[in-house]
């Protein structure tokens, strides 16, 4: 069994939405899961969550169990919709949902899991990212997603 990796000292991503951080607290699955925003680019993001006994799916693997698939997945989903995210004039105030989500998983995820999100598509109400989740084993998901964009121009004047 490898050692598990260090965790990096956690530092603030460059991105035009500073708010990031108080929108993963608040969100209560989000902050339970500690996940952690370490990059925002145009187009990209790349989240992480460390390993965390809680999220190990009792399989039996001689006394190391992998991360549930569940939170594979939601990796992926969150980390697309930050992505996606970084393609609206105001992230913060951005409005979207999953339509697809689509998880091919590779091998169990263990350790810290790192999930690199990148922007295929992002028209006027469709966006479409891919994303790679690597482990302490190398890759153990790839993911592919669908999200309903609701830009500016989408919202009625009595919801502002």
């Amino acid at each position: 069994m490898s050692p598990e990796p260090e965790s990096e000292p956690k530092s603030e991503p460059s991105t035009d939405w500073p708010e990031w951080a108080s929108f993963v607290e608040r969100h209560g699955y989000l902050s339970w899961l500690d996940i952690s925003v370490d990059q925002l680019e145009d187009g990209t993001a790349v989240l992480t969550i460390d390993h965390d006994e809680e999220f190990e799916n009792p399989v039996g693997n001689d006394g190391y169990n992998p991360v549930h698939g569940g939170i594979v997945a939601t990796l992926i989903d969150t980390a697309s919709a930050f992505a996606l995210r970084t393609t609206f004039e105001k992230p913060s105030q951005a409005r979207l949902t999953t339509t697809d989500l689509n998880v091919s998983y590779l091998r169990p995820a263990t350790g810290n899991l790192r999930a690199e999100a990148s922007v295929v598509r992002a028209g006027g109400t469709t966006g479409v990212t891919e994303v790679s989740v690597t482990g302490a084993d190398g890759e153990a998901a790839v993911g592919r997603t669908t999200y309903r964009l609701f830009r500016d121009r989408d919202v009625d004047e009595n919801e502002t």
